[in-house]
């Protein structure tokens, strides 16, 4: 299989606008995710997709490979969808931009199911990962998923689920880790579909997938690294390189 990664690269995030240009140590964030992607070793071709001409530059000028958005996208999956269509390639892995502590494991994980024995069942598969705080399980921003006892999964919120309405249950809480591996064509069928209903209401764009019947496998993994959402973040990755 060839497999490839892109990394959509917006700049004007909605609660830290410009953060993937913002510095960490020597280097921009996005520039250190890219060169992580890039070191692990398990890609053909590594690029970054963006709708900025600064993110583009940073990229080119560092030596690395990047693809300027023709159009305006709702989401990251649309961005490198876009990219996609004209890029050789069976599977396509989207790591997030503003994850510049990425680590070749969990990746190695997340592509290992496309060679298990239910490979032919799996449009796309994903990350996740144990969440044992409340104020984490209660909080919105945290995407929540369940998941079938073959770990595909069965829906994703930003509220509580399932609901513990028998606590005694002790059931298991899952955060969705926006990190994903696509069969180049369930890429495109998304892309190809309008805004489903309960994508919408939840603004969570795996929601589509499901609604258009697209399998996706869940991974159980440790932590990806440090996501870079806000200020505080990058202060918290900036004390985590010192260290």
């Amino acid at each position: 299989m060839k497999v490839v990664a892109l990394i959509p690269a917006r700049y004007d995030a909605t609660r830290f606008p410009g953060k993937l240009m913002a510095k960490l140590g020597d280097r921009s964030v996005i520039l250190r995710t890219y060169e992580a992607v890039v070191k692990t070793g398990l890609f053909a071709e590594t690029y970054v997709v963006t709708d900025s001409d600064v993110i583009h530059k940073e990229i080119i000028d560092n030596g690395g490979q990047a693809i300027k958005s023709q159009k305006e996208h709702e989401c990251g999956s649309d961005r490198i969808a876009e990219a996609a269509e004209q890029i050789e390639a069976d599977i396509i892995v989207n790591v997030q931009g503003d994850e510049p502590f990425t680590k070749k494991e969990p990746l190695t994980e997340l592509l290992s199911v496309f060679e298990g024995p239910d490979a032919d069942q799996i449009d796309l598969a994903s990350l996740m990962q144990v969440l044992t705080k409340v104020n984490l399980i209660e909080d919105p921003n945290y995407v929540k998923v369940v998941v079938d006892q073959e770990n595909y999964a069965l829906f994703f919120s930003r509220s509580p689920i399932p609901y513990p309405r028998n606590k005694a249950a002790n059931p298991k809480y899952f955060e969705h880790i926006g990190v994903y591996a696509f069969r180049k064509q369930a890429l495109l069928d998304f892309y190809n579909t309008p805004m489903t209903i309960l994508e919408d209401t939840e603004k969570i764009e795996c929601l589509r997938y499901l609604e258009i019947g697209k399998k996706i496998k869940m991974v159980e993994t440790e932590y990806m690294g440090i996501e870079i959402d806000t200020p505080e973040d990058l202060e918290n990755a900036k004390a985590f390189i010192e260290d």
